[in-house]
């Protein structure tokens, strides 16, 4: 039987204490360990920061690829991470299993101009177990575990709400 999904659910991430929840109203359904940029938070392009405030989700990549995919530009390479992929492209910043490709809803601070989330590419994005620590270390990107970020993305449509707080 198809797993019923509750209409309008949200996602809550504290950068402070690298979590990603899954919310409806008040109730948590889900709780996750994330690691977001090393960089800390902040919106401009470049700056490899954690992007905050309101976003929605503005596409979902992925649907029913293998666990542990390779991405690479939002396209499956056809490889499955492991950790001789790993050793063969030591420099990758890893993004596997599923995307969930971020857009800023606030014009001046995450949309437009040279702090717009969408063209910096930020994602909520399957990783190497050993890139999510809940200590922070992305490009500024959301990492989560790779089973997590299956089981969220069927969880979550296009347009769900995302907010970043710091």
């Amino acid at each position: 039987m198809p797993q019923q999904r509750l209409k309008n659910p949200y996602i809550s991430i504290s950068i402070a204490q690298q979590l990603l929840e899954l919310r409806h109203g008040q109730s948590l359904l889900k709780s996750f360990r994330i690691s977001t940029a090393k960089n800390g938070p902040g919106e401009k392009f470049g700056s490899e920061c954690t992007p905050r405030g309101r976003h929605r989700i503005r596409a979902k990549i992925g649907a029913g690829l293998p666990l542990m995919s390779v991405f690479v530009g939002r396209r499956p390479t056809g490889e499955i991470y492991s950790p001789e992929t790993s050793l063969k492209y030591p420099n990758r910043d890893w993004i596997l299993t599923r995307i969930l490709w971020l857009g800023g809803m606030e014009a001046g601070k995450n949309r437009f101009g040279n702090v717009d989330t969408a063209k910096r590419y930020i994602y909520i994005h399957g990783s190497p177990e050993t890139q999510v620590t809940g200590v922070p270390n992305s490009h500024g990107c959301i990492r989560m575990k790779n089973t997590d970020i299956l089981d969220l993305f069927d969880h979550v449509d296009t347009s769900t709400y995302v907010l970043i707080a710091p």
